[in-house]
């Protein structure tokens, strides 16, 4: 892992070294430039579902493409937390489907009120969470086998949460409101000045404490581009948004936890610490990182945004039934962050990551029922999907490691 790709170095007196243009062209075929790749797929399904069926890039359909992307991006983001260290959770779609239906069962027939019920799923999610990962850490055994087993366990408790009658219909609008509320134009307009500022903000900002540090920067030319590519994805969402029903509160949601967890993993020390130990466990434990901690706080973290994608979900349907947390769930939700680039082999990635792939795999699956395809051949397309991106992230890695890099 090279210290400047995650974190930033501390300060010295060599002076920036500029990337050329041949440099970023390696660096793309290496797989540092993952979220470019991505996004032009993104503009490539979107043009050929468009082509196949006009209804696609329709205001309407869009709104309900970001909302049905909002549990898998909100899963996948602590999934990214997790792979980051080289390890993988299997649990996380029955987890969200268990803690949703704890919460179900605690606002429906215990009488709780929202914020107190919601609260009790998400916590239900860090202690399966802390419990996996301390099973994981403590006897040593892998985490895909914990993590398998835990699955089992979650889906049969889910089971038994729900009862007999096997779905609980949701009502408290606290809850349900969750999914289903929609803000208006101003709203919405100010919002994108705000996202657009931020990101302009720490953009610059990260580009000048690397310039301070003596570390390889791109292109200040570049750095405009990207931020006036980013500001005109937002305005042209906002604006198709407004066009239908307004921003909805469920994408905010995601955006705030993509965000916040992207400046964690980039603006601390748990975030550089979760980076070495994906790089070398060994290496971060001979610098005194405690190792262990950083592997049960990780799936912790997991278990937990898996609960917040499960309560989400829930709303959006407004109930929660044996089928929750599972059909493609899982397999979507791993896949979201490795086809946009974050490694399976761990220290390499970022929680953009998570975002991104959810809308790759949102779109897909969104322009496939639109297209009316059979279930035989939306599953091969997705696994085909997530097998693509394996091989170009084994093939970056294989690159990376050409040239002497981790």
């Amino acid at each position: 892992m090279r210290v400047g790709d995650h974190d930033d170095a501390a300060p010295g007196d060599a002076p920036a070294e500029r990337t050329s243009p041949r440099d970023l062209l390696r660096r793309f075929l290496q797989g540092d430039l993952a979220s470019l790749r991505v996004i032009g797929a993104i503009a490539l399904i979107w043009i050929i579902f468009q082509s196949q069926n006009e209804r696609f890039l329709t205001a309407q359909n869009l709104t309900n493409l970001f909302l049905q992307i909002t549990a898998i991006g909100l899963i996948a983001v602590g999934i990214v937390l997790v792979l980051l260290i080289g390890e993988i959770d299997l649990s996380v779609g029955a987890v969200s489907g268990f803690a949703a239906a704890v919460m179900a069962v605690l606002s429906v027939k215990h009488g709780w009120p929202a914020v107190p019920a919601v609260i009790a799923g998400v916590l239900t999610g860090a202690v399966i969470g802390l419990v996996q990962g301390t099973l994981f850490t403590r006897f040593t055994i892998p985490s895909f086998v914990v993590t398998l087993a835990g699955s089992l366990v979650w889906q049969g408790a889910l089971l038994k949460v729900l009862g007999q009658t096997g779905t609980v219909n949701l009502s408290n609008s606290g809850i349900t409101n969750l999914a289903n509320t929609f803000y208006g134009e101003a709203v919405g307009w100010i919002m994108a000045v705000v996202v657009i500022a931020l990101f302009a903000a720490s953009t610059l900002y990260g580009h000048q404490r690397r310039v301070r540090a003596g570390v390889t920067t791109e292109p200040v030319a570049l750095l405009f581009v990207r931020i006036a590519v980013m500001a005109a994805v937002t305005i042209a969402a906002v604006a198709i948004l407004n066009s239908d029903r307004g921003v909805p509160l469920a994408l905010l949601i995601l955006v705030a936890f993509v965000v916040g967890f992207q400046l964690i993993t980039t603006r601390t020390a748990f975030g550089r610490h979760l980076y070495a130990v994906g790089g070398s466990a060994e290496a971060a434990r001979r610098a005194g990182i405690g190792v262990l901690k950083i592997r049960v706080i990780a799936f912790t973290l997991c278990s937990s945004m898996a609960a917040v994608g499960g309560i989400l979900a829930a709303s959006r349907l407004l109930a929660v039934n044996q089928s929750s947390g599972g059909s493609n769930l899982l397999l979507e939700s791993i896949a979201a962050p490795v086809i946009a680039g974050t490694s399976l082999f761990g220290g390499r990635g970022s929680v953009w990551s998570a975002l991104l792939g959810a809308t790759v795999i949102g779109s897909i699956a969104n322009g496939m029922n639109l297209l009316a395809l059979e279930s035989s051949v939306k599953l091969m397309i997705t696994g085909g999907v997530l097998l693509a991106a394996v091989v170009v992230d084994a093939v970056a890695r294989s690159r990376r490691q050409a040239e002497g890099r981790v």
